[in-house]
C-alpha cells in the first residue's frame, strides 16, 4: 500500500540513478535504504518526499551520499541561466561563477550555457 502512495519518489530515486538496496513496509512504514551519486541527488529525493502528505509517519529513508567532491551535475533546462542554477542549489545567484570556473572545461562565456549540458555544481 505505501510503496504505491510514494511511487512517485521511487521513479524519481530510479531516474536519478539513486541505486535502492531495499524497499520494504515495516510496521506501517515504508523503509528505504539507497545510495545517490552526490548531494544533489539526495536533496532532490528527499525534496519528493516531502511533497507527500502524511511522510513524516509513513517514511523512514536512509540515503548516503557516494561522491563528496561536488555537490552534484546538473543538467541544463530550457529558461535556465547560470544565475538561477546558482540561486536553486547555491542559495544565492551571486554565485553564479562558481559554477562557471568549476566547468571551465565545458563553458567559456558565463552567458551562453546550452539546453542539455551537464554541469558540475561545487558545493555550497
Amino acid at each position: 500500500m505505501l510503496q504505491s502512495k510514494y511511487q512517485s519518489v521511487l521513479d524519481l530515486a530510479s531516474k536519478l540513478g539513486v541505486r535502492m538496496d531495499s524497499v520494504a513496509e515495516d510496521a506501517g512504514k515504508l523503509k528505504i535504504k539507497g545510495t545517490a551519486s552526490y548531494q544533489l541527488e539526495k536533496n532532490l529525493v528527499w525534496d519528493k518526499i516531502k511533497t507527500i502528505p502524511g511522510w513524516e509517519s509513513e517514511m523512514a529513508a536512509d540515503i548516503r551520499v557516494e561522491k563528496t567532491d561536488l555537490y552534484g551535475v546538473y543538467t541544463v533546462q530550457s529558461g535556465d541561466t547560470l544565475s538561477k542554477i546558482a540561486k536553486q542549489h547555491l542559495g544565492s545567484p551571486n554565485k553564479y561563477m562558481d559554477i562557471f570556473n568549476i566547468n571551465k572545461d565545458v563553458l567559456t562565456n558565463p552567458d551562453l550555457i546550452k539546453v542539455g549540458q551537464h554541469l558540475k555544481i561545487p558545493n555550497p
